[in-house]
């Protein structure tokens, strides 16, 4: 008899019952499209911090910044005599590997305090270095300066100095450079190499260490028709090539463009035994706060990082849809959903009240108050799961669009490269900041946990108007029911 009166008494009030469930399927099918492009946006920051972090790199350890004003570096100096010189015109080529001028390294035995600090499970240092080659012509302006032109002729009056091949004045310059990591190659569970994949060759190992070889990424290989087996200039020493690697990631390469063992890289940069990044591994989650406080206490002078800090630090429009979707979705999707529950409330307790006499004349044959809210509330449960399952095709459906549109977001971040002149005369070049770019293609995931949390929410919403509605109902006395009979 239950379910055959709340299917009558549903059917009677259509109207009702649409009203109801179409304002709970809105607030679900908002928060199931919020949440799913929240997880996306966590999935796309993740992805754009991949290069720096790696896979179980829990923290990492850097130098302190540097001073403004303060920021040195190598630069090119280029003396008497040096190049080839060929018709007036003579030709300087000259490769520098130079460490990031902008921050400061670390000893290498941080590595090991790291490494000894309770609870960290793993560390693990590598040297980030730029490798630049800065290669050209620059003409002869002797002749120039004893006022003859280098065909011999006088020069007019008000005309340039002429020079270069051909009589053509000026220099031609080209500055070409890529970022070098040395690493541990015999610790690589920790840090930038330990989610990669080995295409070609091999990957470095602990045997490697003091040997002049290189492991190239994928797309840095391909883009510059590099092979195993070949050769490639580090700093003016020919590294022999013995793997390729990819990133475990499709839509991201590996965090260099060339992978050498550390104490290699050291020697070849003139740095001495120093690292620029450790990588730790935390023992469990719950102690990376407190390793990441330890670490600050006994290096002051370092900078540590958590993922959360250096997520903090992502720039673009990957910050500001994150910034959208936690502020402006996430209490847009509250509202709606607060609204939702108001009205189910209200239209439940209205239809209570225009109701007096059906329920004052069930009390008045023997129903008791618990049966009365009993059949209010599971009309109103009905009435949420039919909003809840309604919200739920909105929310697939609005989650489909948005993964077939599949809208490309921008992460950027500041970093050293070298180019540009870096003062102190002719020939001097030093690094100079650069703004780094990223696109990454934005999904929206559907797990598990929000089909589940949807109608949860859809059927506690139908369960609070109907108590609401049943205790209104429970209130009404069998002697109101016969009054309005009469």
């Amino acid at each position: 008899m239950y379910w055959t009166y709340l299917r009558r008494e549903l059917a009677g009030r259509k109207k009702q019952t649409a009203i109801v469930a179409a304002g709970l399927a809105v607030a679900i099918a908002l928060v199931i499209i919020v949440n799913s492009l929240a997880t996306g946006v966590r999935d796309a920051q993740t992805q754009a911090l991949a290069s720096v972090y790696g896979v179980g790199t829990d923290l990492t350890v850097t130098g302190a910044a540097a001073e403004p004003g303060q920021a040195g570096g190598n630069r090119f100096q280029f003396g008497d005599g040096e190049g080839e010189t060929a018709d007036g015109t003579t030709s300087v080529s000259q490769s520098r590997l130079m460490t990031d001028r902008m921050r400061g390294t670390l000893e290498a035995s941080t590595v090991d305090t790291v490494a000894a600090v309770d609870g960290v499970a793993a560390a693990s240092g590598a040297l980030s270095l730029t490798n630049t080659t800065f290669s050209g012509q620059m003409p002869d302006f002797s002749q120039t300066q004893e006022g003859t032109a280098p065909d011999g002729q006088a020069p007019q009056d008000g005309a340039p100095p002429q020079g270069g091949p051909d009589g053509a004045g000026g220099s031609s310059f080209d500055l070409n450079s890529f970022t070098v990591l040395g690493i541990d190659a015999g610790n690589t569970a920790v840090g930038p190499l330990s989610d990669v994949t080995v295409t070609e060759g091999r990957a470095l190992t602990g045997d490697d260490e003091g040997t002049d070889v290189a492991v190239i990424d994928a797309t840095y290989a391909s883009t510059n028709s590099l092979a195993v087996g070949g050769t490639i200039d580090v700093g003016g020493t020919a590294m022999q090539i013995v793997g390729i690697i990819a990133s475990g990631s499709d839509t991201a390469d590996t965090a260099a463009n060339v992978y050498i063992p550390l104490d290699v890289a050291q020697s070849i940069a003139g740095a001495g035994d120093v690292v620029s990044t450790v990588y730790v591994q935390a023992s469990s989650s719950d102690a990376i706060s407190a390793v990441q406080t330890t670490i600050e206490s006994a290096l002051p002078e370092a900078t540590v990082s958590s993922q959360s800090d250096l997520a903090s630090t992502v720039s673009g429009s990957l910050s500001s849809a994150s910034s959208l979707i936690s502020n402006l979705g996430t209490w847009l999707s509250i509202l709606v959903l607060a609204v939702a529950l108001l009205l189910a409330v209200l239209f439940t307790i209205s239809g209570v009240s225009r109701r007096t006499r059906e329920f004052g004349t069930l009390k008045a044959i023997g129903w008791s108050d618990r049966r009365v809210v009993g059949q209010v509330a599971g009309e109103s449960m009905v009435q949420g799961v039919i909003g809840g399952v309604v919200g739920l095709a909105l929310g697939l459906a609005g989650i489909a669009v948005i993964n077939l549109i599949a809208p490309t977001i921008s992460t950027s971040s500041t970093t050293a490269t070298t180019g540009g002149p870096g003062g102190g005369g002719p020939g001097a070049f030093g690094p100079a900041a650069a703004q780094t770019a990223t696109d990454v293609v934005l999904h929206a995931p559907l797990t598990l946990w929000v089909i589940v949390a949807a109608i949860g929410l859809a059927v506690g919403g139908g369960l609070v108007a109907g108590v609401f509605g049943g205790w209104r109902a429970a209130r009404l006395s069998p002697a109101e029911a016969l009054r309005s009979v009469a």
